[in-house]
């Protein structure tokens, strides 16, 4: 059994967070922290929460000493000044943030604007995909959880980096997002009167996953490439659907490409790839850690497209974290995970 602490518990991936390891068998919720309840009950923060198993109240940053495990469920920026005591008491750590997933301290600064407090240990981090970087996770003691939509776009592309299939230089992601992604903080975007019946790309060429998604797809075909990303918000609560759209090299039909990501992800339990007569749509994976994917090929153009979609709270957040969790701690990956998507 290990002892979990959280910090930036009040938001929504803290929320997601207590929600799977409420019943995840080998993990106990110790302590959970947030800068501006603390004291407060955490049935008051977060009554859905309201389990006779956590009777927890929001504790101070520091109050994480006998945890085992930290997850870091905070803003850019603020993690980088949590990492050090933790590892240094022995303790390991999930950022769900952004300041470990970067490797290149220069591109970190271009991108999020503020200095690195823990850059020594930036190199150190394993960028937390569990289906590309198992290995490297399960030997590690601080992992910068994947971006959510990173998440999809990375797992929709990888089978074609990896087998040289793809035009570098022409891959176009366009993904779709609730608007819980925002975060539970306040902003007009995000207010319903706004986001009802509206839909809007933001961020156009100026994503802070981009660099994400670059670094990630540049390790898997083996050279420096450049993306394409569009964002958009739509008028639901959560969910991310990418559609990714690029040339190909040596492919001529659909059957083949579906054949090419079966294989690759032969042995990815949370991974869906779907047959030709199916295309992913995220109420098969809201509340979920499952990915689903399809592609098609149009020869007309000589383009493939994938489809992706996934919960950007859970596969995208919080689960994700735990599915880290239990490679690092060498469990069953599927522990507290285990479980299908809400419907309706």
């Amino acid at each position: 059994m290990w002892n979990i602490g959280i910090v930036g518990a009040s938001g929504y991936a803290g929320g997601e967070l207590m929600r799977f390891l409420a019943r995840h068998p080998r993990a106990k919720i110790r302590a959970i922290a947030s800068r501006s309840h603390v004291g407060k009950p955490l049935s008051e923060v977060f009554p859905s929460l309201s389990l006779p198993d956590l009777p927890l109240k929001f504790v101070n940053t520091t109050d994480m000493d006998d945890c085992d495990l930290v997850f870091l469920a905070v803003p850019h920026g603020v993690a980088h000044n949590l990492v050090e005591p933790l590892l240094k008491n022995g303790q390991k750590v999930i950022d769900i943030g952004a300041d470990f997933r970067i490797k290149n301290l220069d591109i970190y600064t271009k991108w999020y604007g503020i200095e690195h407090k823990a850059p020594q240990y930036m190199s150190e981090a394993v960028y937390g995909l569990p289906e590309i970087h198992r290995k490297d996770i399960k030997n590690t003691s601080l992992v910068g959880n994947p971006g959510c939509y990173p998440t999809s776009a990375i797992l929709g592309l990888a089978p074609l980096m990896k087998a040289g299939l793809a035009d570098l230089d022409t891959i176009v992601i366009d993904s779709l997002s609730g608007v819980s992604g925002a975060g539970r903080g306040e902003g007009a975007l995000y207010h319903f009167p706004h986001a009802a019946d509206n839909c809007l790309a933001y961020g156009v060429g100026t994503h802070r996953h981009v660099p994400e998604i670059e670094q990630e797809l540049s390790a898997l075909a083996g050279e420096e490439l450049k993306i394409t990303f569009t964002p958009h918000l739509v008028p639901a609560v959560r969910g991310i659907l990418s559609t990714i759209t690029l040339k190909l090299k040596d492919v001529s039909s659909t059957e083949q490409l579906t054949k090419l990501y079966e294989e690759f992800y032969k042995d990815e339990y949370f991974i869906r790839v779907l047959t030709k007569d199916r295309l992913p749509q995220t109420k098969n994976v809201l509340g979920s850690n499952f990915c689903e994917l399809g592609v098609r090929f149009d020869p007309r153009v000589n383009r493939a497209v994938v489809v992706a979609a996934i919960d950007n709270l859970a596969k995208g957040a919080a689960s994700q974290a735990i599915q880290n969790m239990n490679i690092m701690a060498d469990w069953d990956e599927k522990l507290g995970i285990d479980q299908p998507a809400m419907y309706p």
